[in-house]
């Protein structure tokens, strides 16, 4: 077996801690720092050397499928095995090689995938992007870590860190348990490594770190950058578990699309942002699409106003209008007559409109584009009455939540 690919001096200690005591070993850090592809790598090479079964879990199916399947596993096989033969089964969605071992692929999201993997005992349990996964499901899947071969069995995890509240985080940096907070009994069967971009240089584009990262929200690049589990701010109404909730959440069907605003009418200095933000749902759930808010003029924010409707096809706007009254309306109007724009009015304050939406990401009834970094830093740092910032992006996606799933009333749509 010839190896063309060279191991970071990361992957190197990676791969030592794959083939150490321990029996749980966990790659944390930003986002392409060569984690999951040194993961899949030797994964493959315990495959080779006995006949033997792995597999490789994310939340979603079609997540595991598109960034396994068909990229890292690729990727692996061509620089690290060229000469191994391998066949794919396509029904199944697993590899086996010519030693008769296999590697299966598989997501947590679809019932009868799941009781067809957890039929099966493996050598390697392969976690990708843990973070997503409940402690629930990680125990269950832990009991499918049984295979008898010559092997010792192990369980791979990876994950761009959560918060500090996460089990991921207490089980391997506190060494206690998730649930009862207790000191583990055998904590030197839990390693980790943290593994950032900058040290995966050599792999990546030169720009990304600078420019792709650069651009993330100061809390993004704690976490994608500099791979650190984040601290949830006291009294905050989100939490940075309930964002990689939404972020991994499939997108939900699109009955009716809206542009949901809360206005600033005045643009000075000291103005609040004008937030604009695009939401689709069905009365059930909800999708947050885009965030196109902004500090500038009323005639400037309803063209972006505008331009978002046609770039999204919504089907109308939502628009505060306690500051403004009509007026909001007339901008927008004035920029595209036939806009049809519902007014809503805020009668409670903005913990309580925050509240019922807030129960819908509990629910997990809120999915997240990317792209959402800085309404997603607003909602993880706003602490109802004692922020001195108003929380404009917050505002604007309650109202197109509460819109699209709390008040949702298809028939809407046509009468307006």
């Amino acid at each position: 077996m010839t190896e063309s690919f060279e191991k970071t001096a990361k992957q190197v200690e990676a791969t030592k801690l794959h083939a150490s005591d321990a029996l749980h070993v966990m790659l944390y850090g930003g986002s392409r720092s060569g984690k999951t592809f040194i993961s899949v790598r030797n994964i493959v090479l315990r495959s080779l050397k006995c006949k033997s079964r792995h597999v490789i879990l994310r939340l979603r199916f079609n997540h595991v499928k598109t960034s396994i399947w068909h990229d890292t596993l690729p990727k692996v096989m061509d620089k690290c095995f060229k000469d191994v033969q391998y066949k794919p089964n396509k029904t199944d969605f697993y590899y086996e090689f010519s030693n008769g071992s296999q590697l299966w692929l598989g997501g947590l999201d679809d019932k009868a995938r799941v009781e067809k993997i957890l039929g099966n005992e493996y050598s390697t349990v392969y976690l990708n992007e843990c973070s997503q996964l409940s402690w629930e499901s990680v125990n269950i899947v832990l009991t499918r870590l049984a295979e008898k071969t010559a092997l010792e069995n192990k369980m791979y995890y990876d994950c761009n860190p959560p918060s500090k509240s996460h089990w991921t985080y207490r089980l391997f940096i506190e060494k206690v348990d998730p649930i009862t907070r207790k000191k583990l009994s055998n904590p030197n069967d839990y390693s980790s490594l943290i593994m950032n971009p900058r040290d995966n240089q050599q792999n990546i584009g030169k720009s990304y770190i600078e420019k792709v990262l650069g651009s993330l929200s100061e809390r993004d690049r704690l976490r994608f950058e500099k791979g650190q589990f984040l601290s949830d701010v006291d009294g905050a109404l989100w939490n940075q578990d309930l964002i990689i909730q939404a972020q991994a959440k499939e997108k939900c069907e699109e009955k009716v699309t809206v542009v949901a605003i809360d206005p600033a009418v005045t643009n000075k200095e000291n103005s609040d942002l004008t937030g604009i933000i695009v939401c689709s749902g069905n009365g059930r759930e909800g999708n947050i699409i885009a965030d196109y808010s902004t500090k500038a003029s009323p005639d400037t924010w309803a063209q972006i106003v505008v331009n978002a409707y046609d770039k999204h096809c919504a089907n109308y706007v939502v628009a505060e209008t306690n500051q403004g009254g009509d007026l909001v309306e007339a901008i927008i109007k004035n920029k595209r007559s036939n806009i049809m724009v519902r007014k809503v009015h805020a009668s409670k304050g903005k913990f309580s409109r925050a509240e019922p939406v807030l129960a819908l990401y509990e629910q997990g009834k809120v999915s997240h584009f990317d792209g959402l970094g800085e309404l997603e830093q607003e909602l993880t740092e706003y602490v109802p009455m004692k922020s001195d910032k108003s929380p404009d992006r917050l505002d604007a996606m309650v109202w197109g939540m509460t819109e699209l799933v709390l008040n949702y009333k298809e028939q809407r749509v046509l009468v307006l």
